[in-house]
């Protein structure tokens, strides 16, 4: 027995030349047949399915021009598809039939979604793909990685709260730390990412709320062994978020060695093009129900198309990680050799100061090399502009490599914070892409021939 699908779109004949064989069975969509007459239903299996196309949209309600140039739209909105891709539902609300419906939907009776803000099929989507690939109860996804810290920090940091982060991390994560959090009371201790006394110290003095840490930091690249400071944060009674941009969820799996939290921005190894922005939060449900309370309510969406964008580069996302791993320690390891580097950071290295952590936490090491010149400012600037493949520009772990003197991309507005936080006028971030090793090299060694 045949099955065909009745869609308004398509019109299927059977060997008898368009008239629809009695034995056919006739599979509509969601709410479709619900909304056709009995007359309409009785006569499926006696005429050819243009007819029963024609005469199904004619008899529905729903389907009936009128003024608002919307005839026809409804069922087809709620058409279900076998799609490989997942479909990007492009909308600002959603409808329900009836009253009684909204009441099921409001009760937990009926799944669905109701305003944009507060849901979307295609972030749904996302989010529980990142639940999966970060062994987490729960993801919500946001506007952009730097919201997503705000978020946690605004819906889980109390007022009058107290909190301990590190030295190297996002410039704009500490001003907003330094800047914002004050306004509600909320204070911080600083510690360098290896200083374990100084972290045990900030919890035996503080009614800690939250340990925020990246790891790998941004742009020194240290490590903090997630599973000892989860240990000492839990025994004071606070929580642990691991910021693991850097490393991406298939390098590194916070959750799984004891944070409560891990956030990205999903702009960068997860979407992984260049082309998006986009950031989210993993961790127990409990911890991000609240996160994404304080989220509808004000707001910083992301949009379904940023959505579709970020799930499209997740199916690439261990192939090009694996790529860059791999091309980022080689590189790692010719600068380290190389005459006029002066020093290296990465933790793949046997020198990195958190190598031990590194391999014992992380599968890879990531695709981000930074390194000090042997020169001064304007010899790692002549540098940086000789480089012809990687792209002068801010971000990192995208497909295409990117070059960066942070003096200048990131500090150029404070020397006083550049000498605080050790950037010097030498430093380099290099953010590995997916091109060929042999080339990257040849382009930085001829580069390095001009200083």
């Amino acid at each position: 027995m045949a099955t065909v699908s009745l869609t308004p779109q398509a019109v299927f004949s059977t060997e008898s030349g368009g008239a629809l064989a009695s034995a056919t069975i006739l599979r509509f969509p969601p709410n479709f047949v619900r909304q056709l007459s009995t007359k309409a239903r009785r006569n499926c299996s006696n005429i050819g399915v243009a007819q029963i196309v024609a005469a199904a949209w004619s008899d529905c309600p729903a389907a009936r021009p009128h003024s608002g140039g919307g005839g026809g739209e409804r069922l087809g909105r709620r058409i279900a598809t076998d799609a490989i891709t997942t479909p990007v539902v492009n909308t600002s609300a959603y409808w329900f039939n009836n009253s009684q419906e909204l009441i099921d939907f409001k009760e937990g009776r009926h799944a669905s979604f109701e305003y944009g803000r507060y849901g979307n099929p295609t972030t749904e989507a996302l989010e529980k793909k990142m639940s999966a690939l970060e062994k987490a109860e729960s993801t919500v996804f946001v506007a952009s990685g730097m919201y997503a810290a705000v978020a946690m920090l605004s819906a889980l940091v109390p007022a009058g709260g107290h909190i301990v982060t590190t030295t190297d991390c996002y410039r704009k994560t500490r001003i907003y730390m330094e800047t914002e959090l004050p306004k509600r009371g909320i204070s911080m201790t600083v510690i360098r990412p290896a200083d374990m006394d100084a972290l045990q110290n900030a919890l035996d003095n503080n009614n800690v709320s939250l340990f925020f840490t990246e790891t790998p930091t941004n742009p020194f690249l240290r490590c903090i062994d997630i599973e000892h400071v989860s240990n000492m944060c839990h025994s004071k009674g606070a929580l642990l978020c691991i910021d693991s941009t850097f490393a991406s969820p298939i390098n590194q799996k916070a959750l799984t060695l004891g944070a409560d939290l891990v956030i990205h921005s999903a702009t960068k190894y997860i979407a992984g093009h260049n082309d998006v922005i986009g950031g989210c939060i993993s961790g127990r449900d409990e911890l991000v129900s609240k996160v994404r309370i304080y989220h509808h309510v004000v707001g910083g969406v992301l949009n379904p198309n940023a959505a579709y964008l970020i799930l499209r580069g997740m199916k690439t996302l261990h192939l090009r990680v694996q790529c860059q791993n791999n091309t980022a320690l080689r590189m790692a390891q010719f600068l380290e050799d190389h005459p006029k580097i002066a020093c290296v950071y990465y933790p793949g290295l046997p020198s990195h100061p958190e190598h031990h952590i590194a391999k014992s936490q992380m599968t890879g090491f990531g695709g981000v090399v930074s390194f000090e010149v042997a020169g001064d400012f304007d010899a790692t600037r002549k540098f940086i502009d000789s480089v012809k493949i990687p792209y002068h520009a801010p971000s990192f772990g995208g497909c295409e490599s990117i070059i960066d003197q942070p003096a200048i991309m990131s500090y150029w507005d404070s020397k006083e914070q550049r000498d605080i936080y050790g950037i010097k006028d030498n430093l380099i971030r290099f953010s590995i892409g997916v091109e060929d090793f042999e080339d990257l090299k040849n382009d930085l060694v001829q580069a390095l021939e001009k200083i």
